[in-house]
């Protein structure tokens, strides 16, 4: 499918300057391409029919205020397909996505459950997928969005849940999380160790902070080992001329080869900053994600154009699923994140928690990477206060990610009886625990390297990992 597809893109750039930038335009790249780097764990595609059911748990709106009696249903999914007398609870914890049944139908926490008889649950954070609190996600409606409140809610379940099902009220919890949720699992540990025995944290960012330079290091890191040397030229060497010709008089040029909508302002920086942070994203996506092959693949097609810049312009254009015209306009981004407040989407409330306690904006600002200087910090909190208001200037969003930081400890949190696990090439790995702090990485993987079940193509580094991730659950559970 793949290959058609970049068959197709190779036929699409020759009537490339055809094309009219008047049409329909698309979602706003910007936010397509945010999107694409905030996905879940790898959805699993289970063959035979999904065991489990969708239930409901009603949980205080406000976890830390018993004066508040409003509360809201929150929705997990149950897999008891092994239980018995005493089973262990097997709770995979959501992030900023939409939970679903076939989490727990396959992959490694569902074999690991079924060698101890466990129970698989899996729960979904509040403000995503069908957990959505309040009425809208207004900044007043979004007060009750923190991890803090989510952590909250994860307790709540586990003493509810257990005191709810006789056969499982003294049973042991054990938790698993990939990416943010995999944060979430190391920092329940910390306010919460003795509610579960121990944690699996795949791919777990953990020090917050408001310029995330290292991410896109990595990212290049990455193309550079798996693409090549003269990929990862001619990715920097195409942004660059793409940014030279948007500052020296090429605009209309530029703006042609990328298939930019007419509403695109070249002289208006945050509409730039978006365009070329848009351009960045697509790399970063892929790299996120990568398997083993994909770079490779992507770098050959990358490689078969004869000049730099026609090469990354078309690529990037496949990449954004072929839109009438590229819409990388600022203030649509912002229009777009604004009718979320009423018609949800998944992106509003995770950007409000970037503003309110992470950061992580993946930011242009190191040279030691290939695509250019032309999206800073500066347009992340730049949409933070378009979105959510003034307050949300550099200065708060730094005192935001020092008391997350304070509150979880960062690289030092201090917790026992979790297992972190990363791709040595996962773009995350660079706020997590490294392996001289113990956690394991695993070399040449991404990010969320290990969900799947054991495969004859694991690596012996990551087969590695799952038999300890296997030995230490024994342990935990004995």
């Amino acid at each position: 499918m793949l290959l058609l597809q970049l068959v197709s893109l190779a036929l699409v750039a020759l009537a490339s300057q055809a094309i009219s930038l008047e049409l329909k335009k698309d979602v706003p790249v910007f936010v397509k391409t945010l999107k694409d780097m905030q996905r879940g764990p790898p959805l699993k595609m289970v063959k035979r029919e999904l065991k489990g059911e969708e239930k409901w748990i009603t949980q205080p709106l406000d976890q830390f205020d018993e004066t508040n009696k409003e509360t809201y249903e929150m929705r997990y999914f149950i897999n008891d397909e092994f239980q018995t007398e005493g089973s262990p609870i097997f709770i995979f914890l959501g992030g900023e996505w939409e939970a679903s049944l076939n989490m727990i139908n396959d992959g490694y926490w569902y074999d690991l459950a079924k060698e101890h008889k466990g129970v698989l649950i899996y729960t979904e954070h509040r403000y995503y997928g069908a957990s959505v609190p309040t009425k809208t996600m207004s900044l007043e409606d979004l007060k009750y969005l923190h991890v803090k409140q989510a952590l909250a809610d994860v307790a709540n379940f586990i003493k509810t849940f257990k005191s709810e099902n006789a056969q499982l009220s003294n049973s042991k919890v054990v938790l698993s999380g990939c990416s943010y949720s995999a944060t979430m699992a190391v920092w329940f540990k910390r306010l919460y160790p003795d509610l579960v025995v121990g944690a699996w944290a795949s791919s777990a960012p953990l020090f917050a902070k408001v310029d995330f330079y290292e991410y896109k290091e990595v990212v290049g890191k990455a193309f550079r080992e798996l693409g090549g040397e003269k990929c990862y030229n001619r990715i920097e060497k195409g942004i660059a001329e793409l940014e030279s010709m948007f500052k020296n008089k090429r605009a209309a040029e530029a703006r042609a080869m990328l298939r930019i909508c007419s509403n695109f302002d070249h002289e208006n920086d945050l509409d730039l900053w978006s365009l070329f942070g848009s351009i960045s994203n697509v790399f970063s996506s892929l790299a996120q994600y990568q398997g083993a092959g994909d770079l490779e693949y992507y770098c050959d097609f990358i490689m078969s154009f004869n000049d730099d810049a026609t090469a990354i312009a078309n690529f990037v254009y496949w990449a954004w699923n072929y839109p009438t015209c590229v819409d990388a306009r600022y203030q649509e981004t912002v229009d777009y994140y604004l009718d979320a407040i009423t018609k949800f989407d998944a992106s509003r409330p995770w950007y409000y928690q970037t503003c309110n306690e992470y950061g992580w904006y993946q930011t242009s600002r190191s040279s030691n990477q290939p695509f250019g200087s032309s999206f800073p910090a500066t347009l992340y909190v730049e949409l933070c206060k378009d979105i959510f208001g003034t307050k949300f200037g550099n200065d708060q969003i730094e005192k935001n990610t020092a008391q997350t930081n304070e509150d979880f400890g960062g690289l030092e949190p201090n917790v026992e009886n979790v297992y972190m696990t990363h791709g040595g090439l996962d773009p995350w790995s660079a706020i997590g625990l490294g392996a001289s702090e113990g956690a394991t990485v695993i070399s040449k993987m991404s990010h969320c390297p290990d969900q799947n079940s054991i495969r004859s193509t694991d690596s012996a580094e990551l087969l590695a990992s799952k038999n300890r991730i296997a030995e230490l659950l024994r342990q935990w559970l004995a």
